[in-house]
């Protein structure tokens, strides 16, 4: 087919003329971990040298698989950008997964050369002796610098030209239900991932942003933080390995950051400090929360902090972020308890993604607010199957089956209300645990809290709440369930309540809800 006269310039959405603008235009800013400082500009040039020793050094092809096993650093920062840019695929390998895990994962991707840090050299080399594809390994420390040091950078007008549609990234789900599944990242849906971040209603970048990413580069590119933050030239601060709250903190002062993203774990664990006023977070616009749902206690803490809790939505299938919890302009208005049970939603999906909520028989459930589904949602960041095409139930007819029940209401503002295993059916009726949970992480006693079904002799299954006590002793059952009482239907409240030192988490800091199950196997209530 001719084309038309008058057409727009065919540019491809790679992320080549991201990296152009960061080493161009916002080459002055910069990058802050825990070796030091380098300017956007100075990172460029590392990265122009590792592209050389990706090829000529290690034989890197377009379209190897290159593993990264490493924490939040401006090396991990430059194999982000050099890996892509010579048309090969990074995979970022989650260190907290299991060993059984990681060997799988190594495998399936067939990653040719593993970049690892110093710290988890050993740990990666007992791993990769049991890989038969992995060739070499690079320590990011001395041989990392050696091989930059003895490179010429590569001129930019060199390196290969890479398709849009091509694979630039490998993410592996965190494998909470069996070995994880990968989810193949394209030039083109990064790209316009960023965009999507970086949109006033989404997390809103800016050049003057200085933005720490707690969440992990080794989790969903770091919720493509490093990518969003050098398209619009905003500095990015990274921590490392260490991400308690003193580290945490202490990087938001010392810095100044602006904006911030990790689960909500961490802005639990952050805020007495916060609040005592032991760290200076004056700086501090924003601060967004994904992986799990965020208690309604821990929102009005931080308003009352004069900082904006923004909750996001996505997975590893969705680029990842897909959702924004913004109240919308028939919000506006409400008091402030109307306010919070907006934002306490998941939101509205991003321009650009699509989702809907439909029944069993895939059909849409009707738009009230009220009536359960399964989330689907498409888009051009959102995967249309996994790598290797393994887990082909989850993708039909262009969506993507999330597994997460939902509610939506008439303009597609959306709450989820659990994921599809972790709800809790009692009596042929659906009860939250994440709800449940919100409710319970709002008592003065209770630190950390978790929801999960109990075998029942009449009911089929009951809730259970597995509770940390915030002081020495959690509350009885008597007193959770008069807690809650006014919070919920009756028929919600828990019949058992188990008091832990510690409830387990996923590697990516979500409650283990599996391993919570197996914990409670056996336990069977009236």
């Amino acid at each position: 087919m001719r084309s038309l006269p008058g057409l727009m310039q065919d540019a491809p959405l790679t992320l080549r003329p991201i990296f152009d603008r960061m080493r161009s235009v916002h080459a002055d800013a910069e990058v802050v971990d825990a070796e030091g400082r380098r300017t956007y500009g100075e990172v460029a040039e590392r990265v122009l040298r590792l592209c050389r020793v990706l090829t000529d050094d290690l034989g890197v092809r377009p379209g190897d698989r290159v593993a990264s096993f490493a924490h939040n650093s401006a090396r991990h920062l430059e194999l982000y950008w050099a890996v892509p840019l010579v048309g090969a695929v990074l995979h970022t390998v989650n260190v907290r997964l299991f060993d059984e895990q990681i060997a799988y994962i190594v495998d399936h991707a067939g990653d040719r050369v593993v970049f690892v840090d110093e710290e988890l050299a050993e740990h990666m080399g007992e791993i990769a002796q049991a890989v038969s594809c992995v060739e070499r390994t690079v320590t990011l420390g001395d041989e990392y610098e050696a091989l930059l040091a003895a490179a010429s950078p590569v001129h930019p007008d060199a390196l290969p030209h890479v398709p849009e549609n091509a694979g630039f990234g490998l993410c592996y789900t965190s494998g909470t239900t069996g070995m994880p599944k990968g989810v193949l990242h394209s030039h083109r849906a990064m790209h316009l991932h960023a965009m999507g971040t970086c949109m006033a209603d989404s997390i809103g970048l800016r050049e003057l942003d200085r933005v720490l990413p707690v969440v992990p580069m080794f989790h969903a590119f770091g919720w493509g933080l490093p990518y969003a933050a050098a398209l619009t030239g905003a500095e990015l601060l990274l921590h490392g390995a260490d991400s308690s709250p003193q580290s945490v903190g202490a990087l938001i002062e010392r810095e100044r950051a602006t904006v911030a993203a990790a689960v909500p774990t961490i802005w639990k664990d952050l805020l007495p400090s916060l609040q005592s006023g032991a760290v200076d977070a004056s700086s501090l616009r924003l601060v967004f929360v994904g992986g799990s749902a965020s208690p309604r206690a821990l929102i009005e803490a931080y308003d009352d902090l004069g900082i904006e809790y923004l909750q996001v939505w996505g997975m590893t299938e969705t680029g990842p972020l897909a959702c924004a919890s913004r109240p919308r302009r028939r919000h506006h208005g409400l008091d402030r308890a109307a306010l919070l049970d907006v934002r306490e939603k998941t939101g509205t999906i991003l321009p650009g993604v699509e989702a809907r909520v439909v029944a069993d028989d895939d059909t849409a459930v009707p738009l009230d607010g009220a009536t359960v589904g399964e989330l689907e949602v498409r888009g051009p960041w959102v995967a249309s199957a996994y790598y290797r095409d393994e887990g082909g139930d989850r993708f039909h007819d262009g969506w993507l089956r999330t597994g997460d029940m939902a509610v939506m209401e008439h303009d597609g503002y959306f709450r989820i209300v659990d994921r599809a295993k972790d709800l809790v059916k009692s009596g042929g009726e659906w009860i939250s645990s994440v709800e449940l949970e919100g409710h319970l992480l709002g008592h003065p006693e209770i630190s950390d809290a978790a929801v999960v079904g109990v075998a029942s002799r009449r009911w089929d299954e009951r809730p259970a709440a597995i509770l940390v006590a915030a002081n020495g002793e959690a509350p009885s059952l008597e007193q959770v369930r008069a807690f809650l009482a006014p919070k919920v239907a009756r028929w919600w409240l828990p019949d058992l309540v188990v008091q832990v030192e510690e409830i387990p988490k996923t590697s990516v800091g979500k409650l283990d809800k599996l391993a919570l199950r197996a914990q409670l196997q056996g336990v069977e209530v009236p």
